[in-house]
């Protein structure tokens, strides 16, 4: 059988509705290019490459050995969460600061590629996603003749860590909700108190989201860098903010830059789930491990959500989907 169209994921009539493919992608050519981890302040290549249907996001290691390169990008492959998303394997390998990588292909709808890096952390590029959406771009995107699957969340699903909290609530679309308070001197005319929702879509991941950079505080970078990180930050590659001053030359590409960065870091982190997501997120003064604790209870739950398949479901009644030009032939 043959697949062909699109669909619209979305509610009711009269309710916003989402275009999204029917069919799953992969890049048609591979692709490389090479910057410092943010982090480990290490020079490190990447090779993004096409991959066959149902290969989802692969992560291979070229500076290792073969038998022990490859890890999956999955939730139940997260090893550390701290600042960043960092995934490994069985055999102690692992690749670090992987969240804008997977925003990236969460927001060019990539399902299936591998990752080729010779090194322990993906390139900060500019702190954002944009540089590798631009990538993706340059290597061409095509579509594989399998059904795309969806993650419908069924069941609330929350998480509280002190003042900080997360959930996923049933929907009929993908919306995403986001609000960061930090405490501190960093008062200033940007402010710190930000909300944003977001309701998906590529266009609008690009311009909305993808080039929102990471951002830190110029008295926390002493700090980070004991522990280890934020080694290769600079201001070419984050944001710093001094008590009421934002020190990069160029300022802030958007008046909220810091809340639709804390946005592509949970689109990143959400990808882990291994499919686009159908539900309502929403985050308060939350990060990478509240996100990555929510994905483990939510599928800790087996009646809390349920894979869909774009073609398969496009008929049924209960299904959100609405056929738009959507055509299967034997």
């Amino acid at each position: 059988m043959k697949y062909l169209g699109t669909a619209l994921v979305g509610g009711p009539k009269g309710c916003r509705s989402l275009r999204v493919n029917m069919l799953q992608r992969t890049l048609k050519n591979r692709i490389s290019c090479a910057g410092i981890g943010l982090h480990t302040g290490v020079s490190v290549s990447l090779t993004l490459h096409p991959a066959p249907a149902d290969t989802g996001i692969v992560f291979l290691r070229s500076d290792v050995a073969p038998g022990v390169a490859r890890m999956q990008a999955r939730w139940d492959r997260v090893r550390a969460s701290t600042l960043c998303t960092t995934i490994g394997n069985e055999f102690g390998t692992s690749v670090m600061t992987i969240e804008h990588l997977m925003a990236a292909f969460a927001g060019c709808s990539i399902d299936n590629a591998v990752v080729e890096v010779n090194g322990p952390e993906v390139p900060a590029m500019d702190g954002s996603a944009h540089p590798l959406v631009l990538l993706m771009e340059c290597a061409g995107m095509v579509s594989q003749d399998a059904p795309r699957r969806v993650l419908r969340v069924l069941k609330t699903v929350e998480i509280e860590d002190g003042d900080r909290r997360a959930a996923l609530r049933p929907s009929h679309e993908f919306r995403l909700e986001f609000e960061i308070d930090f405490e501190g001197p960093s008062k200033g005319p940007h402010g710190v108190h930000q909300r944003r929702v977001f309701r998906g879509g590529e266009r609008a991941f690009k311009e909305e989201i993808g080039r929102a950079r990471t951002f830190g505080f110029a008295h926390e970078v002493d700090a980070m860098r004991a522990k280890g990180l934020a080694r290769g930050g600079s201001l070419d590659n984050a944001v710093v903010i001094d008590g009421d001053k934002v020190l990069n030359a160029g300022g802030l590409r958007y008046e909220d830059e810091f809340v639709r960065h804390k946005i592509l870091d949970c689109i990143g982190d959400l990808y882990l789930a291994g499919a686009p997501m159908i539900a309502h997120v929403s985050g308060v003064r939350s990060g990478h491990a509240v996100t990555h604790r929510l994905l483990r209870n939510l599928f800790a739950d087996k009646s809390a959500w349920r894979f869909e398949s774009l073609v398969s479901d496009v008929n049924r009644d209960t299904a959100p989907l609405v056929a738009a030009g959507a055509v299967a032939s034997a």
